[in-house]
């Protein structure tokens, strides 16, 4: 089992400690969140949580996802960088495939582009792309931003862009893509790319959606042999919890182990003390 430290809500300028330690200690990787600005007021409801309210409160932090994956990847040697998760429809397909290139090549392979198609109307709005037919955007932009990493020239017409004769740099190295998502649709999205990455949600409720992923899989013709899934899980807590999940085929979690120490307004100190604690308690060394 390997295992992110979830950078979820943390104060920015803690974060390179706290990767700096994740890495010295033999964490797998980091998750980096995304989003561009918090609205006071919304009519869209958070579908992640029952009563449709936001997990955080306002003035949290939500540092870019890019340049904080730049930045962190010069102080580590070992740690992978996964995105839980990016929009790529709310931007437009050329500046996000420059961000996201220019961070891949400076972690020099150490980069997995999780995506999600949003649930935030009015973010989408703000920053003038359109909220509609954002999963249809969201297919044709991968597949137009993977041949923008490619070496050489490209040339690309689709329904949404058309990109004339052109070539951007730097090319970075192969870039998995992980779907996010908890919906059948978010489920087949993923089972034509890398892997998949949950939501906060039972033991169970994955593995669930573990099988769904070898169904849609194996219709294309396709194994899990080389699909990864990450993704928190709200039950599991030891050993046996996180062996169990292996078993049923989760390669990843996503985890903030101070929260199980000092709770969510742990100091950088206590941060870094409940990454040494955790390894320590699960075996990990």
């Amino acid at each position: 089992m390997k295992f992110y430290v979830s950078m979820a809500f943390m104060d920015t300028r803690e974060a390179v400690e706290v990767a700096r330690a994740a890495d010295e200690l033999g964490y797998d990787g980091m998750g980096i969140p995304d989003h561009v600005v918090n609205l006071e007021t919304l009519s869209t409801p958070y579908p992640y949580t029952k009563d449709g309210k936001r997990r955080w409160e306002a003035f949290t932090d939500w540092p870019d996802p890019w340049v904080m994956i730049g930045a962190l990847a010069l102080v580590t040697t070992r740690c992978k960088f996964v995105t839980t998760v990016y929009l790529p429809a709310m931007r437009d397909p050329y500046s996000a495939a420059k961000a996201i290139g220019t961070a891949a090549y400076l972690a020099d392979g150490r980069l997995e582009l999780g995506i999600g198609v949003g649930w935030c109307e009015e973010e989408f709005e703000l920053l003038g792309q359109q909220f509609a037919r954002r999963g249809k955007r969201t297919d044709e932009m991968l597949e137009l931003m993977k041949k923008l990493w490619e070496p050489g020239w490209t040339e690309f017409s689709g329904e949404f862009y058309s990109t004339p004769r052109l070539e951007m740099e730097p090319t970075p190295p192969p870039i998995p893509i992980y779907v996010g998502g908890l919906s059948d649709i978010a489920l087949r999205r993923a089972a034509r790319h890398d892997g998949w990455i949950g939501d906060l949600i039972s033991t169970e409720a994955a593995l669930q959606r573990v099988n769904r992923l070898r169904e849609l899989r194996a219709e294309k013709g396709l194994t899990m042999d080389d699909f990864t899934i990450i993704t928190p899980l709200t039950d599991a807590f030891t050993p046996e919890h996180y062996a169990r999940a292996e078993a049923g085929g989760i390669h990843g979690i996503v985890t903030m182990p101070w929260m199980f120490y000092s709770g969510p307004d742990a100091t950088l100190a206590e941060k870094i003390d409940g990454l040494k604690r955790f390894r320590k308690d699960l075996a990990l060394d």
